[in-house]
């Protein structure tokens, strides 16, 4: 068993306690960040004297063959190690004799784990970006491409007021671009180096913490060493902020899961995102939509598992702090595989719309439309409001769209109406005539479309 201690104590510990304490099984995962890190520590050690530029350049050396090594799959990191520390110090040392036992000068098991997952976020921060970006990529594409395609608007679920369908998905560009956002001020909040905080009191060598800030593009060193190794903020952040991505991913897949159904119709889904039944023939399912969806909770879990981890630890460093990497681990690796996928799943859709025009129409969705146009006669609100109510029932009873109702019909009810009522109901004018900034009109949204590719240009 390859531990970093062991003077203090007299003998070997209970192998289920061991397995139990280690963490190599998933801080594995760290490897290059550990490396990288011990890379700026000895650059440092040697730059203030504390280590001699030969004993620097060698140690350097090794641990850019360890990192070789691993990453090339010819020095696998095995569970006889305790944590990733370890596996490497201990082939360090192996490779490079008694001077590799130097690397750890001035140096933490805490402040370096801190370090570790720091850089660890900090790099996952930007892949998960780079996947936000894309989607919203092929948001503001189709977007583009639906200016005019014209579908209902909904709130409880039921059809209300006409709107296009850039206008729904530029909803949802709006909510992944803030979660761009988030992720960008925990990176601005997050990006100051532990390393040099010790244990929780600093050190008595004399480090220069601001160099190795630098060396690992931090914008300088934290301030307060017990904070340093007991702050979890910027993990518990990060999930916070990926619980909201999948809240987001999971209300855009609820909709495509509806839109799919044979009732709504308003949507294809690509048959390389979607799946059959084993019994059912006709069946095409939105599989990945509803993995997509039910992976959900599983973020959330891991979002609350922390904060509860978190809650009642005493300063400073304590084991508990271990159960950090597990849930985030796992949470990153869930968004990044839902971000892929929800991506490619959207980019392939197939929108239809003559159905979703349709539904529009026979929804009543410009009823609201046609009490203004009464509005528009000198009839008050409230009145207009009855009489469409009355017209919209007449329509149920003979199964039409208002569209299709007769003037005469109309004109039994309100002789304001004329034969421009056609033209004031029409779908175009239901959209195109609502003109202010956020609205679905054509003219309204140009601007906004024209900020978005801005925005993504940057």
């Amino acid at each position: 068993m390859a531990q970093l201690w062991g003077g203090r104590f007299t003998k070997e510990t209970d192998k289920l306690v061991y397995n139990f304490n280690a963490s190599i099984t998933f801080d594995r995962k760290l490897y290059r960040q550990d490396i990288r890190g011990s890379l700026a520590h000895v650059k440092m050690l040697a730059k203030q004297g504390i280590l001699t530029e030969e004993e620097g350049k060698k140690i350097e050396e090794g641990l850019k063959g360890i990192l070789e090594d691993v990453e090339s799959g010819k020095l696998p990191v095995t569970e006889e190690y305790e944590d990733i520390h370890s596996f490497v110090e201990a082939n360090l040392i192996s490779r490079i004799g008694d001077v590799g036992k130097k690397l750890h000068t001035g140096r933490s098991r805490n402040d370096q784990v801190a370090l570790d997952m720091k850089l660890y976020v900090r790099d996952e921060i930007q892949e998960l970006d780079a996947l936000l970006k894309k989607l919203l990529v092929t948001i503001e594409r189709l977007m583009e491409e639906h200016l005019h395609t014209y579908m209902p608007g909904f709130t409880h679920l039921q059809k209300a007021q006409p709107l296009t369908l850039a206008h729904h998905l530029g909803a949802y560009f709006e909510m992944f671009r803030r979660d761009r956002g988030r992720l960008h001020d925990i990176y601005e909040r997050m990006n100051y180096c532990p390393l040099g905080a010790g244990a929780l009191a600093g050190t008595t060598y004399p480090l220069d913490r601001a160099y190795t800030a630098s060396l690992l593009d931090f914008y300088g060193p934290t301030r307060n060493s017990m904070d340093s190794v007991s702050d979890r903020d910027y993990v518990i952040e990060l999930l916070a902020a990926l619980s909201t991505i999948m809240m987001h991913l999971s209300r855009f897949c609820e909709e495509i899961i509806i839109w799919n159904t044979n009732e709504y119709r308003f949507v294809e889904i690509d048959d390389a995102y979607s799946t059959g039944s084993s019994i059912m023939p006709q069946k095409k399912n939105p599989d990945i939509a509803e993995l997509v969806r039910g992976k959900t909770g599983r973020v959330y879990g891991a979002l609350m598992s922390l904060l509860t981890t978190m809650k009642g630890l005493p300063l400073a460093y304590n084991k508990d702090m271990q159960e950090d990497k597990e849930p985030a681990f796992d949470a990153i690796d869930t968004v990044k595989g839902c971000l892929a996928l929800f991506e490619g799943m959207l980019a392939t859709i197939k929108f239809r719309e003559d159905v979703m025009e349709a539904s529009a129409k026979n929804g009543f969705t410009n009823a609201t439309d046609a009490a203004d146009y009464l509005v528009g006669k000198g009839v008050p609100f409230r009145d207009a409001h009855s009489i469409i109510g009355r017209l919209v029932l007449l329509c149920i009873e003979k199964n039409c769209s208002l569209d299709q109702l007769p003037l005469e019909e109309y004109r039994k009810l309100c002789p304001a109406f004329e034969e421009d009522i056609y033209e004031a109901i029409s779908m175009k004018t239901c959209v195109e005539k609502r003109m202010t900034l956020g609205a679905p009109g054509a003219e309204a949204m140009k601007p906004v479309l024209e900020e978005y590719r801005t925005y993504l240009a940057e």
